[in-house]
């Protein structure tokens, strides 16, 4: 690839921007027009369900594949555009993955200098050594990689990843390979190091709660595109279409009939702005959204409680409405009702969310 032509640098620019990013597999587009912007020091987190194209986006960013269409520019520089693109080694990118990737051949310590080559030998040795310190590594400089835990192979991945002080970090998955306990440690610990550094980061997931734990900003992916992104208060508060509106969990999802403005739910009623009388449409209830109260007091529709599962700080309680319907509720302790019990429901419309069934679009 001709790389002379783009390695000028575009003055007062810094961290990633990808523009009108398309990408082909044959016949099948699995990206299309994608735009991204990641500011030094954010971690924006790239989410969505397998085969919606977003490991091969972070692939382009990485270099790993050969750019179609659109322009990939980090730190100021164009590195990919059609016709024109910088192998990865020249791009400043960090890169981690879920199998880790180390080099079982060569000690941890080594390792961690992989990509210092070329640099004299003391610089390299000391920030080997200030990398191993900083991901609490220093004691198993020797160690080769095979004689380390999971959570340890990831820092020293990460350590490897930071070496050359990158301009980029892209995540592939990287802490899907940890049980839970620790993959919440590992990761904390990683986004922490990266925001320390300023490193502007991309984390590919398919993990709606990670995802929300560390991401500054989500980009909701389907279909090759992203469809919509924003802090995680803004995709929980204001989901754009049913895809992100399940995002963050299981829903109950009721196809309805829209009156003027308004739906009538079998959980109460709910408004649908701009959505005309008699169209189909999908209404979105989240579990959260949906309160119990004692039987009797008026405040809302009769139901009735079918199953209980306890789990630890919060409750999932199956209900029966009246037309027959099971919907789902998640609610914290203390929750007096059990199965066969009456109870009310109170609606919380900040929780419930209508969308145009796809043929009244």
């Amino acid at each position: 690839m001709a790389a002379a032509a783009i390695l000028a640098r575009e003055p007062g620019r810094q961290g990633l921007r990808v523009s009108g990013l398309s990408h082909r597999y044959g016949w099948r587009r699995v990206v299309e027009n994608l735009d991204l912007a990641i500011p030094p020091g954010e971690i924006h987190c790239l989410v969505g369900p397998s085969g919606c194209g977003k490991t091969t986006t972070l692939r382009l960013i990485a270099g790993l594949e050969t750019i179609q269409e659109g322009e990939i520019v980090i730190d100021g520089r164009v590195v990919a555009r059609p016709g024109a693109m910088l192998p990865p080694e020249a791009r400043r990118v960090g890169l981690m993955f879920q199998d880790f990737a180390l080099f079982p051949h060569l000690r941890v310590e080594e390792n961690v200098a992989f990509g210092l080559a070329g640099r004299p030998k003391a610089e390299r040795r000391a920030r080997v050594a200030e990398l191993l310190r900083r991901v609490d590594m220093e004691r198993h400089a020797k160690s080769w990689p095979h004689t380390l835990s999971g959570g340890e192979q990831q820092r020293v991945a990460l350590a490897r990843a930071l070496a050359p002080a990158p301009d980029l970090m892209l995540l592939d998955e990287a802490f899907s390979a940890l049980d839970t306990t620790l993959r919440a440690q590992v990761r904390e610990e990683t986004i922490a190091i990266l925001k320390e550094t300023g490193t502007p980061t991309l984390l590919v997931t398919h993990d709606a709660e990670e995802a929300v734990r560390v991401g500054d900003r989500i980009h909701a992916m389907e279909g090759g595109r992203i469809v919509q992104s924003g802090t995680p208060a803004e995709l929980y508060q204001r989901p754009l279409d049913l895809f992100v509106a399940g995002f963050f969990g299981p829903v109950n999802r009721l196809s309805l009939v829209a009156g003027p403005g308004w739906v009538d739910t079998p959980v109460g009623r709910v408004l649908a702005p701009g959505i005309a009388a008699g169209t189909p449409v999908e209404v979105v209830v989240r579990p959260e959204g949906i309160d119990l109260v004692p039987a009797g007091t008026g405040r809302g529709v009769r139901a009735t409680v079918v199953e209980r599962r306890d789990l630890g700080p919060v409750h999932l309680v199956w209900l029966r409405l009246g037309r027959g319907e099971v919907v789902k509720v998640r609610r914290a302790l203390p929750l007096p009702f059990g199965p066969g019990e009456a109870v009310e429901v109170v609606l919380d419309p900040a929780h419930a969310f209508v969308y145009p069934s796809l043929g009244a679009r």
